[in-house]
């Protein structure tokens, strides 16, 4: 529920203000309308704007990409945008998407420009979608982007479900191994640790460790539930520093396994973007600047803004890009060719190809190592912890 402060004229000619609560500025008009009032001058109040786009629910990913790829459709069949959002809303299934779609339909019919309204739902257009959408309202190619985005945004969630989906069973498994020693070292060696008290048999280095974790799990659990929530907010308070997050991502591209998926995600995301905004007229150097924001690593995107500072030089991109060890040669040389025949948008286009592709092989190939990574991990452990209260059994028998 939105607010908006209105000065309206009754039948009589009065001038009244205030203010009113309703979903959309139409629904505010009718409203003032059913109490007799006709809008001189109706505006959404800052704080209603400043929280609006946090307020209300978010429409999934997949509908923005639906509605993206219809949306091109029809306004390159020559259809008015505000007529095409207007059908869109009024075929919306999810209600986040149908209360988006309205706003932004009437925001387009009050006069802004559509990259205007988008901007309002940060949470579901970034930088990268509102930009695109600039460029085309500029050039009078809106529907060609809206396709194109549609196609990038279809790419990115397609390698998102397929690194979710490779992360699932490890991540399963090692749920499936904290509860397993949780169990064991809460409920089963407690049971057990009373058979060797008193026997005079002197416990093996496992046991004496298994007991004593055992034993801090169940005295000290507050502990160890504080200790949890120590790490939890340390984390969130590195985080929240740019020092931490450049340690995090520098770490995340040091990886073992993952570190070269990293890697080729954001490579792919970064060639995709600079494809899309050049293609479209975008200059140079605002395109640069683009695909920094939307790298996702503080690495890359510190290394995009040292190439978007220095073209301005005179230099070209793969000359900058050739001084930074981040950038791979085979991309320079890429970039380098595209540059030089005049063709950097269709090159850039079949990089990130190449890299979505790259990272299709390289999530198969990673899940095909940690899973049995994972196997033998939880095996040790497992393992570990029921030789630890076997062991003083084996003892006890033969002590007697």
């Amino acid at each position: 529920m939105s607010t908006f402060t209105y000065t309206a004229r009754d039948i009589q000619g009065t001038t009244h203000s205030g203010s009113v609560e309703a979903e959309t500025l139409a629904m505010a008009v009718r409203q003032l309308k059913t109490d007799g009032l006709y809008p001189v001058q109706l505006v959404e109040s800052a704080v209603s704007l400043q929280l609006k786009p946090w307020l209300t629910r978010k429409p999934r990913q997949a509908d923005i990409v639906s509605m993206t790829s219809q949306l091109a459709v029809v306004v390159d069949a020559g259809v008015a945008l505000s007529v095409a959002l207007e059908g869109l809303a009024s075929q919306a299934v999810s209600p986040a998407l149908k209360q988006m779609l309205t706003t932004i339909e009437e925001r387009v019919k009050s006069g802004d420009d559509f990259s205007t309204a988008l901007s309002e739902f940060p949470r579901s257009f970034d930088a990268r979608y509102i930009n695109l959408v600039k460029a085309g309202e500029a050039t009078g190619h809106l529907g060609p982007i809206l396709s194109r985005l549609a196609e990038q945004l279809q790419q990115e969630s397609e390698t998102r479900q397929r690194v979710q989906g490779a992360m699932m069973y490890p991540a399963a498994m090692l749920l499936m191994c904290v509860g397993a020693c949780i169990f064991l070292l809460t409920y089963v060696f407690p049971k057990i640790a009373p058979m060797f008290a008193g026997r005079g048999i002197e416990l093996p280095t496992a046991t004496r460790i298994l007991l004593a974790v055992s034993n801090s799990l169940t005295g000290y659990w507050w502990a160890w539930i504080l200790g949890v929530v120590a790490l939890v907010a340390a984390n969130a308070y590195l985080l929240s520093k740019e020092w931490g997050q450049r340690l995090r991502d520098r770490l995340m591209l040091q990886l073992p396994i993952l570190g070269p998926l990293v890697r080729k995600t954001i490579l792919a995301r970064i060639a995709r973007t600079l494809s899309a905004t050049v293609s479209a007229g975008v200059p140079v150097l605002p395109a640069l600047e683009l695909a920094a924001k939307v790298a996702g690593n503080r690495i890359f995107q510190d290394a995009m803004e040292d190439v978007a500072l220095h073209v301005t030089s005179g230099q070209s991109i793969a000359q900058i890009m050739a001084t930074n060890p981040v950038f791979p040669k085979s991309v320079v040389q890429m970039i380098a060719a595209g540059e030089q025949t005049g063709q950097l948008g269709t090159v850039l286009g079949k990089l990130s190809d190449h890299y979505d592709r790259e990272v299709a092989v390289s999530i198969k190939s990673a899940t095909s190592l940690i899973e049995p990574i994972m196997v033998a991990v939880m095996g040790l452990v497992i393992g570990t912890i029921a030789l630890g209260m076997l062991l003083p059994i084996f003892k006890l028998s033969t002590h007697h």
